[in-house]
């Protein structure tokens, strides 16, 4: 009875007062489905030998690049449920040193990595090929969008000591979306190299 009138009422699923507030959560959407588009397009269409092709030994292929993104996606969107299962730490809050801008640009820059291929290099990765990644990432970040569409929980007051520093679990969801970008531009670079393969 108690859970009718709640749904009736419209008070199911209202944002509590300790939840982003509703221009933070339009900017992390927003954020979360440009970088899906921008490696998706990316992406799309190129052949093995274009996936494979490297500026240097040293460096990642698309196809690699790829890879670490989904592996990525999944490490950390688990450190943020492990995060939120804790109970709120909000006095941490105050080692917090970068701003929502100042992470999502280093981030972008590649700064700050979430395609460490130390941190995911790891044999039983169950990521293997293109496609294998590509699934995983729009599934993934479909659910995750879907989470930030209409979740009630207190992102800001669940903070996480990271090689970045203290951040926020908020600040982790822009973190995983500036990524995203790095990797898109990461394979632009590629792409846009004078021996890039036709096909």
């Amino acid at each position: 009875m108690l859970i009718t009138l709640l749904v009736v009422t419209g008070l199911a699923g209202t944002m509590n007062k300790n939840s982003v507030s509703q221009q933070e959560r339009k900017y992390a959407v927003n954020s979360l489905k440009e970088s899906k588009t921008a490696l998706l397009e990316e992406v799309k269409e190129l052949s093995p030998k274009q996936l494979n092709y490297k500026l240097a030994a040293s460096q990642m292929s698309v196809k690699h690049c790829l890879i670490q993104m989904a592996t990525a996606e999944k490490k950390l969107w688990e450190t943020i449920n492990n995060a939120m299962e804790q109970p709120a730490n909000p006095e941490r809050r105050a080692d917090i040193k970068l701003t929502d801008v100042q992470l999502t640009e280093m981030a972008e820059n590649g700064e700050i990595s979430a395609l460490s291929t130390n941190t995911f290099k790891q044999a039983n990765n169950p990521i293997k090929t293109t496609e294998e990644a590509t699934t995983s990432f729009k599934s993934m970040r479909n659910d995750h969008i879907k989470y930030m569409k209409s979740s009630t929980e207190d992102l800001r007051n669940h903070v996480v000591l990271t090689p970045a520093g203290w951040l926020d679990c908020y600040q982790f969801i822009l973190l995983m979306s500036a990524s995203t970008k790095h990797c898109a531009k990461l394979v632009e670079d590629v792409k846009n190299d004078a021996g890039f393969p036709k096909k």
